[in-house]
């Protein structure tokens, strides 16, 4: 692990880099790939470690046996790629910046201001992959005070949190987990396999609201309840972080739009808060266009923004899914999209410096997948409201999920599928074959649906 600059700082570079997640690393490889001149590109990242691939962090990382570590998961393992460890960069000729913070960026200049008091000049390009950050509770009596609450977002917030579960298993304390979309069902997993107590707390009324259906969220729910871990739903809030000598031992817990009569409270020793995540665009102030609607900056098809030369990639970029031709712009908070889209940026800014123009249009499969227990699930294409929902399963959590809309596939959802049923996943997703509720159900088994679709999709 690197703790400083890999290369000693220019005052200018062809191309830089803003963040050291996923995307820059996946920028990284674009950049070598297409021959990009060694001291052209600069990478700036508050984290003191190379780009990894951040996924990892709620689930190996928590959970594996022995858990992954760096080395083994930086950028780009996660993609089929090289592990592009810091040697890796200094070999290809790109500069390291660890451990900097951008406290500015002028996009009609193309440079940056960094924390240390260096300014840096982009010539051709700036690709700004800042992700989401959590959304904190720091407005919470104790949420700042106490130890023992935490958040999962950076390596060293892992490394953290993997100590204080490791330790609640062993010493048979509690561990609360705010939130049941990734992160809660992630961490809540992974601290019930290293043997510690879990609660789970959120305000809806059942797991991954933003895609699961009641009916797919109850399977998962219950495997959880096999597992010994409880879940407190239904509008179910922390209000107040609890301590004894410096450490949280307990959690308020109220109800949305109720009394202090609907209060309770929960011991925990251990608190992970994941209750969503907000794109980190503070940099670009009123400078570019945005989306207000999807709460990201506005970008075309090559990832360029409404600055000539500025890129905004991954969480923050707010773009046209084309894939359905109905002009709907997105943000997609996921790896399979930071991935694509830094890549998509790096070609189209090197193509514009040779002079040449790069594809308008942005190619994006919208893909989600968790690993929790020994279930893994993928899910490929889109869960519009007023869609339908058709279910096929044998012996759960064994199963096949569609959503239908106009008689078409718009998403189908799998249960440990393997890397031919990814395959097929994603090609029905893209075609969109016609197929009923009722032709599904009468497939009665998951592997039956999946051979329909499959079929149906080859006509196309």
């Amino acid at each position: 692990i690197v703790l400083c600059c890999v290369m000693a700082l220019k005052e200018v570079y062809k191309y830089v880099v803003v963040g050291g997640g996923v995307a820059a690393g996946y920028a990284a490889r674009e950049f070598v790939a297409r021959g990009v001149a060694a001291g052209s590109v600069l990478i700036v990242s508050r984290e003191t470690v190379a780009p990894y691939e951040r996924p990892a962090l709620s689930k190996a990382f928590l959970f594996g046996n022995p858990p992954a570590r760096l080395p083994g998961f930086h950028t780009c393992v996660g993609g089929g790629g090289e592990r592009q460890a810091p040697e890796w960069y200094a070999e290809h000729g790109i500069t390291l910046a660890l451990g900097e913070t951008v406290t500015a960026l002028d996009t009609t200049a193309k440079t940056i201001a960094l924390q240390s008091g260096a300014t840096i000049t982009a010539s051709d390009a700036i690709i700004v992959a800042t992700g989401a950050g959590p959304i904190r509770l720091d407005k919470l009596p104790g949420a700042t005070t106490l130890k023992g609450v935490h958040y999962l977002r950076e390596h060293d917030e892992a490394l953290e949190l993997h100590a204080a579960l490791k330790s609640a298993a062993a010493n048979g304390a509690k561990v609360l987990c705010l939130g049941g979309g990734y992160i809660g069902m992630e961490v809540a997993a992974a601290a019930s396999v290293m043997g510690a107590q879990v609660t789970m707390v959120f305000p809806e009324d059942h797991v991954m609201p933003r895609l699961f259906t009641p009916p797919l969220a109850q399977l998962y729910e219950q495997h959880y309840e096999r597992k010994g871990v409880s879940m407190l739903k239904d509008r179910r809030i922390a209000t107040a972080f609890n301590g004894v000598g410096g450490c949280v031992k307990s959690v308020t817990i109220g109800r949305l739009g109720g009394g202090d009569d609907e209060t309770e409270t929960i011991d925990a020793d251990v608190v992970v808060v994941g209750v969503g995540a907000r794109p980190d665009v503070a940099l670009f102030g009123a400078q570019v266009t945005m989306d207000e609607k999807v709460g990201g900056v506005s970008v075309d098809g090559t990832m360029q923004t409404s600055a000539a030369g500025v890129y905004a990639v991954g969480d923050i970029a707010a773009f046209e899914l084309g894939l359905y031709g109905d002009g709907r712009r997105v943000r997609m908070e996921h790896v399979a999209h930071a991935r694509s889209s830094a890549a998509c940026a790096v070609r189209a800014a090197m193509l514009r410096t040779a002079g040449e123009t790069p594809s308008p249009t942005y190619e994006y499969v919208p893909y989600f997948y968790s690993r929790v227990f020994d279930l893994s699930w993928q899910f490929f294409g889109d869960a519009p409201p007023g869609s339908e929902f058709v279910m096929v399963a044998d012996t759960p959590p064994k199963l096949l999920a569609a959503w239908l809309l106009d008689g078409r596939v718009t998403g189908v959802f799998m249960e440990a599928p393997s890397a031919e049923n990814s395959a097929a996943l994603r090609a029905i997703a893209v075609a969109r074959p016609a197929v009923s509720a009722a032709d599904l159900v009468a497939t009665v088994t998951p592997d039956a649906a999946l051979t329909l679709l499959t079929e149906r999709t080859s006509k196309i």
